[in-house]
C-alpha cells in the first residue's frame, strides 16, 4: 500500500475520531428543514441589532420560492445572489432549494461585465439583489437582454435591522418608487406570503446545490458544481473537527458567496443550528463591535482579516476571548504571523486548506494541535486530510512522489465536486476518475502533515482570493491607449500578494499609470484591478512572442512609469 493510501495523518486525529464520517442529512434542505422542526425558537441571524430565527427564516424562504414558482421558476432553474452578507443571502439560498433548483453565488464586487458573464454562463432564471446594486449595475445587465433573467427581486442592506452603522451600511433606504416596477420587494413578499408553503420539491442528493465560480486555466470563470451531498459533508466536517455545537456561534467574517463562507458560515450555522453573526461586508471596526457585543465562539477567515482585527482592537485579549476555535484558510499563513496574532491575542490560528471544489476544508489543523513548520520551506503546514478524504502529491509524470517530495496535491472524498457547469472536458482534465487536481504545489512529511510550498505561478493570491492574469489583461488591452498588457503577482503586506500590471502603448497614445489604475477600478472587483502599472516601450516577449509574465515578476521595479495604488 502507498504511503497515502495508509493515510498516516489518521495518527495525527484527536481522540474519539473516526477516520470517516457519515452525514445524517442527504441534501442541504432536508438539513435545514431538520432543525427548523428541531429548534425553531433558534436564533439563526443576527444582523446588527436585529434577529431572525429559523422558524422566520423558514418562513420567509417559503414565501420566496411560492414567488419564483410563481414566475415558472422550475426544478432545475438557478437563482442568482447578488448581495452582500445580509440575511437576504441566506433566504435566498433556502428559498431557491425549496423551489427545486439551486443558487449562484456571485460575488457582490462584480461589475457589469462581470455579472453579465455569471448571468449568461449560469443560465440563471431569477436574480435576487441589493437594490442598490440593481440601480448601478444590475438594472443595466438585464435590460441589455444578455442572460434569460426574467424575474428581479431587490433587498437592502437595511432590511432586518434598524441600526443603519453607516461604517458598514452606506446606502440610503429607497422607498418602492426608487425601484423599477418590475423588480420585486422581499420584504413584500415575505409579508405577502405569510403562513404559505410551498410543496415539497423533488431534490436529490447529487443535484447541484449552488454553482460557485473559480476560475480556470485560461482565465475565464467556470462553475464549480456543489451539489448537496457535497456541502452536506462539507458543512459536517466543520462540526466534527471543530467539535461545534447548538451552544455555539459564528462570526461571519468570511463573505458568504465565497466557499468558506458558504460552508463554514451559512451551512455549518443551519446545521446545528446556532446564531451566524453577520454585518453586511467587512469593517474592522464594526466587526469587534459584533464580537464584544454578540460574544460568537467560532470562526473562519482570510489571515489578512484576522490580523486586521487584531491590529484595530484597543483590547485585543478582551476582544477575541469569546472565541474558542479560530481557522484560517484561503492565503497562506506565515508562522511570524501566527506567532504576532497568538502573542497579541491569546489564540491560536488552526491552519485550514480547501477549494470551492472541495467545499471548503479538505486539510485542517486538529483543534487544539500547534501545526509543524516545514524545515525545508519555512512553511506553516495546512494539516491533515479531514474525514474521509485522501489527498497524495503526484510527481510530474502523475506518479506519486516519495514522502517529502514536493509535487501537485491530489484530492478524493465526498466533498469533492463532480465537475464544472457545461464543461465536460476541463471537468475531465481536472477530475480523472473523480479525484481532483489542485494546481497547487505541496508536499507530505512521515507523519501525514501536508504543506503547501507553492502554486500556479500565474495565478494571483490577494487576501484569499484568486486572480488570473489573462481576466486582467483582457479589461486593459480594452483601453484605447494599451498596446500589450501582462499581470503579475508581487508581495504586499497586507493582501500579501496584490496584482500589478505592466503595459506597452500603441505609437502616439498617452496614458499615465495612475488614469489606467483608475479605469481597472471602474470595470473589475476592488480584489482584481492593478494596484501597481508600470508602463515600458516593449514587453519582454519569446521568440515566438509569448510575454514572458516570470521576467517581469522577477525584474525590480522602476521609477519612471511606475505608480501605486494602495487601497
Amino acid at each position: 500500500m502507498s504511503a497515502y493510501r495508509s493515510r498516516p495523518w489518521l495518527a495525527r486525529y484527536r481522540e474519539g475520531h473516526p477516520a470517516s464520517i457519515e452525514p445524517e442529512y442527504r441534501t442541504m434542505l432536508e438539513l435545514f428543514q431538520a432543525s427548523a422542526r428541531r429548534a425553531p425558537r433558534q436564533v439563526a441571524l443576527r444582523y446588527f441589532d436585529g434577529e431572525l430565527t429559523i422558524g422566520q427564516l423558514d418562513r420567509a424562504s417559503d414565501a420566496l420560492a411560492l414567488a419564483l414558482l410563481d414566475r415558472g421558476f422550475g426544478p432545475g432553474e438557478r437563482l442568482a445572489l447578488y448581495v452582500q452578507n445580509n440575511p437576504g443571502f441566506v433566504i435566498g439560498l433556502l428559498g431557491a432549494w425549496k423551489a427545486g433548483g439551486a443558487a449562484v453565488a456571485v460575488n457582490p464586487m462584480n461589475k457589469g461585465r462581470e455579472l453579465a458573464y455569471l448571468l449568461a454562463d449560469s443560465g440563471a432564471k431569477a436574480l435576487l439583489c441589493l437594490d442598490s446594486l440593481y440601480l448601478s449595475v444590475a438594472g443595466d445587465v438585464i435590460a441589455s437582454g444578455q442572460s434569460r433573467v426574467d424575474t428581479v427581486i431587490t433587498t437592502s442592506e437595511l432590511d432586518w435591522q434598524a441600526r443603519d452603522d453607516e461604517r458598514a451600511v452606506r446606502t440610503p433606504r429607497l422607498s418602492p418608487g426608487d425601484l423599477p416596477g418590475e423588480a420585486l420587494d422581499l420584504l413584500g413578499i415575505v409579508a405577502a406570503r405569510a403562513g404559505q408553503r410551498p410543496a415539497s420539491p423533488a431534490v436529490a442528493p447529487g443535484d447541484v446545490a449552488v454553482l460557485t465560480y473559480t476560475s480556470g486555466t485560461t482565465g475565464n470563470p467556470k462553475g464549480a458544481m456543489n451539489t448537496h451531498q457535497a456541502m452536506v459533508h462539507g458543512c459536517c466536517n466543520f462540526r466534527e473537527w471543530m467539535g461545534l455545537t447548538p451552544g455555539d456561534s459564528v462570526l461571519g467574517l468570511a463573505p458568504l458567496f465565497h466557499i468558506t463562507g458558504l460552508i463554514g458560515h451559512v451551512g455549518l450555522s443551519l446545521l446545528l443550528p446556532c446564531p451566524l453573526v453577520l454585518a453586511h461586508r467587512f469593517q474592522p471596526e464594526v466587526m469587534l463591535d459584533a464580537l464584544r457585543e454578540h460574544r460568537p465562539t467560532f470562526t473562519i477567515a482570510a489571515i489578512t482579516a484576522l490580523t486586521r482585527l487584531a491590529a484595530e482592537s484597543p483590547s485585543p485579549a478582551e476582544d477575541f476571548a469569546s472565541l474558542r476555535a479560530v481557522y484560517s484558510g484561503g492565503a497562506p499563513i506565515a508562522p511570524a504571523v501566527n506567532e504576532a496574532f497568538q502573542a497579541r491575542t491569546g489564540i491560536y490560528i488552526h491552519n485550514i486548506y480547501g477549494l470551492t471544489e472541495t467545499n471548503s476544508p479538505s486539510h485542517a489543523t486538529p483543534l487544539g494541535a500547534r501545526a509543524p513548520v516545514d524545515p525545508v520551506s519555512g512553511a506553516l503546514s495546512i494539516g491533515v486530510p479531514v474525514f474521509g478524504t485522501v489527498a497524495r502529491i503526484l510527481d510530474d509524470n502523475g506518479q506519486e512522489a516519495p514522502v517529502g517530495q514536493a509535487g501537485e496535491i491530489v484530492i478524493s472524498g465526498p466533498q469533492v465536486i463532480p465537475g464544472y457547469w457545461n464543461r465536460p472536458g476541463e471537468s475531465a482534465a481536472a477530475l480523472p476518475g473523480g479525484e481532483l487536481r489542485t494546481g497547487d504545489v505541496g508536499v507530505m512529511d512521515s507523519d501525514g502533515w501536508f504543506y503547501l510550498v507553492d502554486r500556479k505561478k500565474d495565478m494571483i493570491n490577494a487576501s484569499g482570493y484568486k486572480v488570473w492574469p489573462r481576466e486582467v489583461e483582457d479589461v486593459l488591452y480594452a483601453h484605447p491607449a494599451v498596446r500589450e498588457a501582462a499581470v503579475v503577482g508581487i508581495p504586499d503586506p497586507y493582501r500579501g500578494e496584490t496584482v500589478k500590471a505592466f503595459v506597452s502603448l500603441h505609437p502616439g497614445a498617452a496614458v499615465t499609470p495612475e488614469e489606467l489604475i483608475q479605469y481597472g477600478r471602474e470595470h473589475m472587483a476592488a480584489y482584481k484591478y492593478p494596484r501597481h502599472v508600470e508602463i515600458l516601450d516593449e514587453l519582454p516577449k519569446t521568440t515566438t512572442g509569448k510575454i514572458l509574465r516570470r521576467q517581469l515578476r522577477d525584474a525590480p521595479p522602476r521609477d519612471a512609469g511606475d505608480a501605486g495604488d494602495p487601497r
